[in-house]
């Protein structure tokens, strides 16, 4: 299996990645094809897909920022079950995060995901792909080591309608397993630099960031 990077929608590869994406993901998450463009040639933006004999079978996108010295997953992609897809792709992500974190003179903190609390959401499909659902994400996120931060999270919606979405968890991986909190305002700092691109915050997330401001340590959680 082999780990490539995509940088433009014209890469056959990327082709391949975005009709999988629409076979696995609800259509609402799935951002149109054109609307790619810009964000594969943002250098803070990380997407690779996994490779298997000229077939895309997954994928991941990520950032790293230098300036926290903290990772962001975006999404993790597993279009087929049984082929070591997920492993593959978290270990491969973990290693180019290190990378770049070296690069910057650093030793990564951790990462941070967006996780579905799937007792709070309606259950999806995710085209009968079983490592996709978010049952099984959730559990394999925690064995990952992935903590759940202690505040009640929404995040704006990508349309940049205003509206909140809800039915996640704000989580963190850490690398030092010495961390068992973070800052509030480091959080809110962070998340206000990761939306930064929105121009319409609704008002529950700007109510959730302002209190993370004034909060001395979130505990970090078991999920």
């Amino acid at each position: 299996m082999e780990y490539k990077q995509i940088n433009s929608i014209e890469d056959p590869l990327f082709v391949q990645f975005f009709e999988l994406m629409q076979q696995v993901f609800p259509k609402e998450e799935v951002l149109d094809f054109p609307l790619w463009e810009d964000p594969l040639k943002d250098p803070i933006i990380r997407m690779f897909v996994a490779v298997d004999n000229g077939e895309v079978v997954g994928a991941t996108e990520y950032r790293y920022y230098p300036t926290f010295n903290i990772a962001m997953t975006d999404f993790t992609l597993i279009g087929r079950d049984g082929r070591g897809i997920g492993p593959f792709l978290a270990r491969e992500r973990l290693s180019d995060i290190y990378r770049l974190a070296h690069e910057n003179g650093k030793q990564p903190r951790g990462m941070f995901a967006e996780i579905y609390n799937p007792y709070e959401v309606e259950e999806a499909s995710f085209g009968g792909v079983t490592s996709m659902n978010p049952f099984v994400r959730r559990e394999v996120l925690a064995h990952l080591g992935y903590k759940k931060l202690n505040f009640s999270y929404v995040h704006p919606s990508w349309l940049n309608d205003g509206e909140a979405v809800s039915g996640l968890d704000f989580c963190f991986l850490p690398f030092d397993k010495e961390i068992t909190s973070l800052k509030g305002e480091f959080i809110a700092d962070f998340l206000k630099e990761y939306y930064g691109i929105l121009s319409n915050k609704p008002a529950q997330w700007l109510e959730m960031v302002a209190t993370l401001e004034q909060t001395e340590e979130v505990e970090l959680l078991s999920i």
